[in-house]
C-alpha cells in the first residue's frame, strides 16, 4: 500500500470493520469449517472423513454468499451437532491479526464512529469476545442477522444506514472478502481497504480491485 493510498482521516468520520479475517485470523474458522467439523460430522454419522468433507463442501456451496452461510443456528439444525460447544473444542486458535489492537486503540483515541460490522451470527460474535476482549473499543457491534441480509447484499447496506446513520463518502470500510467490498462499492462507501491475507497460514490474496494491506500497521494511525 502506497503513501497515497493511505485514507486521509480528515476525510473519515467513520469506520466499519469486518471481523473474522479482517481483526481476527480466519485460520481459526478455516480449521474449524474444513478440518474439525468434517471430523466430529464424521464421527456423529459414522462415515468416512473424505465422505463427511465432500458432504459438507456440498452443503457449503450451496449456501454461499447467504445469510445461512453465517448461521450456526442453521448448521446445527442441518447437522444435528452443537456448533458452538464444537468451536470451543478448538477455540485457542481463535487471535487478532497482528498490529490490530494497536490501530484499535488509535481509532477509539480519535474520537470518530467505529463500528465492528460482521456477518458472524450474534451467538459466534460473542463467543469470539468472550474470547478476544476488544468490544470497548467500538461505539457499535452490528451482525448482519439483526437485517436478515448478509453484506453482500444492498439490503444490508439499507438497513445499516437506518440503523446507524452514516455519510457514505466519509466512511472507510475494511474487510477481507472481495464480494462484500464489491457490495459496499455499489452502495457508495467512500474509503475501501482489502485484507490481503485474512488467513495467516495461507498465502496471500490477489485484490487488484481494491487498496490492500497486509497487517494493519501499513495504515496511518489516526490522531
Amino acid at each position: 500500500m502506497d503513501q497515497q493510498q493511505i485514507p486521509d482521516w480528515q476525510q473519515i468520520d467513520t469506520i466499519f470493520l469486518d471481523m473474522d479475517g479482517t481483526l481476527l485470523d480466519l485460520y481459526f474458522d478455516n480449521h474449524f469449517w474444513l478440518e474439525h467439523l468434517p471430523m466430529r460430522f464424521a464421527e456423529e454419522a459414522s462415515i468416512d472423513i473424505e465422505a463427511a468433507r465432500a458432504h459438507l463442501s456440498e452443503l457449503y456451496q450451496s449456501r454461499q454468499g447467504t445469510l445461512d452461510w453465517y448461521c450456526i443456528d442453521y448448521w446445527g439444525d442441518k447437522l444435528g451437532l452443537d456448533i458452538l460447544t464444537l468451536k470451543e473444542e478448538v477455540d485457542h486458535l481463535i487471535r487478532m491479526h497482528p498490529h490490530v489492537e494497536e490501530f484499535l486503540h488509535k481509532l477509539r483515541a480519535s474520537g470518530k464512529t467505529v463500528a465492528l460490522v460482521t456477518n458472524a451470527h450474534p451467538g459466534t460474535l460473542a463467543f469470539k469476545l468472550e474470547r478476544i476482549p476488544m468490544a470497548d473499543y467500538f461505539t457499535h457491534l452490528v451482525s448482519s442477522h439483526e437485517f436478515g441480509h448478509p453484506k453482500e447484499s444492498q439490503q444490508f447496506w439499507e438497513s445499516l444506514q437506518k440503523h446507524l446513520p452514516f455519510e457514505r463518502e466519509r466512511t472507510l470500510f475494511i474487510d477481507d472478502s472481495e464480494a462484500v467490498l464489491r457490495s459496499a462499492r455499489e452502495y457508495g462507501i467512500g474509503h475501501l481497504v482489502a485484507i490481503s491475507q485474512p488467513d495467516s497460514q495461507l498465502p496471500g490474496q490477489a485484490l487488484e480491485d481494491f487498496i490492500s494491506i497486509s497487517n494493519f500497521s501499513e495504515l496511518h494511525k489516526p490522531s
